[in-house]
């Protein structure tokens, strides 16, 4: 059944900029807001009397995605009122942008898909409620209100769940590369609206808008809940409601009626009376911020991938600055120190705790001692705690002296293993490996054991 239905979806997406003070007032945009109603003024509580300052720095970060997304920046633009009521937008309008946002078009590309996109605006954050778990009472926090928001909005391009789930996901890598939000969901840093509709022979469900969708895992939920939902429902359609606003609850899975959507219109919006249309670049230094950009993750993918290391690692790293900045220094080095870095980096937790000489230094002696992973861990372990080159802690652990005087023990301790060996039967070569290793407490490197190993037992006949 669903073969015969193309599913539709565009999303509205919230992204809270990394700024030191909110979008129109100087009270501090810390993302560790303290106790509620701590950090407002006059300004962001909406008193009469007060007139926003524009964030000059929030307007720049906006650009900068704009260009790193390849969008066309407006040469002048204006901020407008966009009107509604609820409790914890103290002003009774938002702060936003109507018909001439900062940056309109772009593009982000996933699993090799164009999502297109139809623009990118900025505005303030509204605040938010405290429900009382004891009572029906609810309390109002400003300390949010004012943060500086930017919002990207897709074409309607995305054809299932799964890929506006991926979507999101690489919108969030690109605002992390780009040191403009820390987009984390949990902390309601990054939200998104979603808005889906199915089409049959011509014919179009009602487009659903679902709310304040604030993890990877909502968003793929709630659009496959809805998806089946219109499906299920289609022949019911009049097609006289076109529009509706649903929400989702996360405790059953499921999408509920909120109100009929609300059109442009129903926003009441105007010009901001209160900052004038300017042109950007008397503002903005754009030739500059294109100059500055960071690379982008789709670029990054590619540099690593051709650079040898392997899909799954580049996923991992990629998402964690450090990790990425560990992996870049070793570029230049050869595939093969690139390879051998990348593996440590995702698979050693402790490895990106080691200063950067260390490192090269412990990827030089792997390359040169072929080391086991348990040798490696014990040399970025003592590295760690005394601060010694691997290449001296390796040699502490693999002392020739030491080594040979248990390699004694075991031989003594095992005749018939040993000549089981001297006759061809290498298969109990494992275990007298195992007997050293714990003799050793599995400080010694197994390759160089074995090796001499074999050689003390062949040469003692």
């Amino acid at each position: 059944m669903t073969e015969k239905f193309k599913t539709v979806i565009g999303l509205e997406i919230h992204a809270q900029l990394k700024t030191k003070s909110k979008m129109f007032c100087r009270c501090s945009n810390d993302p560790n807001l303290g106790k509620p109603n701590e950090k407002i003024c006059p300004v962001c509580m909406g008193l009469p009397g007060t007139l926003p300052v524009p964030n000059c720095r929030a307007i720049e970060m906006t650009i900068k995605l704009g260009l790193a997304l390849d969008c066309k920046i407006a040469d002048i633009s204006k901020f407008d009122r966009k009107h509604y009521f609820y409790p914890d937008l103290p002003k009774g309008y938002q702060i936003s942008q109507y018909d001439q946002p900062f940056c309109e078009g772009g593009k982000i590309v996933i699993a090799k898909k164009e999502i297109r996109l139809n623009r990118i605006h900025l505005e303030e954050d509204a605040g938010k409620l405290i429900h009382s778990k004891t009572s029906a009472d609810s309390k109002v926090d400003l300390n949010r209100a004012g943060t500086p928001l930017v919002e990207i909005v897709t074409e309607p391009d995305l054809e299932n769940p799964k890929q506006a789930k991926e979507f999101l996901k690489e919108l969030q890598l690109v605002l992390r590369q780009l040191n403009i939000s820390d987009a984390d969901m949990e902390k309601g840093q990054l939200r998104s609206d979603a808005n889906i509709n199915v089409i049959k022979n011509g014919k179009s469900s009602p487009i659903v808008e679902i709310k304040n969708l604030n993890s990877f895992k909502f968003i793929d939920q709630a659009l496959e809940y809805e998806q089946k939902r219109l499906i299920n429902e289609f022949e019911k359609f009049d097609g006289k409601k076109t529009k509706q606003t649903r929400g989702f609850d996360s405790s059953t899975g499921k999408t509920y009626i909120l109100r009929e959507k609300e059109e442009a219109k129903d926003y009441r919006y105007f010009p901001e009376p209160d900052i004038p249309p300017f042109r950007v670049k008397d503002f903005i230094d754009i030739g500059k911020l294109k100059l500055d950009l960071e690379k982008l993750p789709s670029a990054i993918r590619t540099e690593l991938a051709n650079s040898g290391v392997r899909t799954g690692d580049i996923e991992i790293i990629i998402k964690d600055k450090k990790k990425l900045a560990a992996v870049y220094a070793f570029l230049d080095k050869g595939p093969n120190k690139v390879k051998i870095a990348s593996n440590l980096i995702v698979n050693e937790k402790n490895f990106i705790k080691l200063g950067q000489d260390a490192r090269l230094d412990l990827v030089d002696l792997i390359i040169d001692e072929s080391l086991s992973s348990n040798v490696v861990r014990n040399i970025i372990l003592k590295n760690i705690s005394s601060g010694l080159k691997p290449h001296f802690v390796f040699g502490s652990l693999s002392d020739v002296q030491d080594l040979n005087s248990v390699i004694d023990e075991v031989i003594s301790e095992n005749p018939d293993a040993c000549h089981k060996i001297r006759n061809g039967r290498n298969e109990v070569i494992e275990f007298l490996i195992g007997q050293i290793m714990k003799k050793t407490k599995g400080e010694s490197d197994p390759k160089q054991a074995n090796k001499i190993l074999l050689e003390r037992i062949k040469n003692d006949k």
